[in-house]
């Protein structure tokens, strides 16, 4: 909403949820996690209003007006975060050679991709939690950064070099995302 030189964006903390802000550092809590964050810049203030939190400036320019809806954005993900979390679904695909996927403490193991014999690593970001089921890969978190950038590495792991990938379409690939139900 602007008006008359103010921008401000509005994120709603549903129950079970508070947030406080400490210099600029940002804590939201639910029932099960905590997540902080430290977001500054100049111009730009973060505040608690009873049941929301206020991203404002006063007099924003251009890349005022983009930080505070950036800042809304990381604070809004962090809400959800805390209240439901969120899940990424991977598909284990392969034509070739049959690949055999394991969690291996805070590694994601592929073993057996092309028929290598070196195993293949990613690594498990933060508190994300990797289920295998058969062909199917889990991912689930509070943090939507940690997630997803789990499912990139594993994802990442098995880009194949120096074969036509309209032909050898094997790897494990992200099929669904977003936000998880219940916690």
């Amino acid at each position: 909403m602007t008006l008359g030189g103010l921008i401000e964006r509005r994120v709603t903390i549903p129950a079970g949820v508070t947030a406080s802000i400490d210099g600029v550092k940002i804590t939201i809590k639910g029932s099960k996690t905590t997540l902080q964050r430290s977001l500054s810049y100049p111009r730009i203030s973060v505040r608690v209003d009873d049941e929301e939190i206020v991203v404002s400036s006063k007099s924003p320019r251009v890349r005022e007006k983009a930080i505070v809806g950036t800042f809304a954005a990381h604070i809004a993900n962090m809400v959800e975060g805390v209240a439901n979390g969120f899940e990424y679904e991977m598909k284990i695909v392969h034509s070739h050679f049959p690949i055999k996927a394991s969690v291996r403490g805070n590694k994601f193991v592929i073993e057996n991709f092309l028929g290598e014999r070196a195993p293949r690593k990613a690594d498990i970001l933060g508190d994300t939690k990797v289920q295998i089921k058969g062909n199917d890969v889990l991912l689930t978190g509070s943090d939507i950064e940690l997630v997803s950038q789990t499912a990139a590495n594993i994802e990442r792991a098995t880009v194949i070099k120096g074969f036509d990938s309209r032909v050898f379409q094997d790897g494990i690939y992200i099929t669904k995302k977003g936000k998880r139900v219940s916690q």
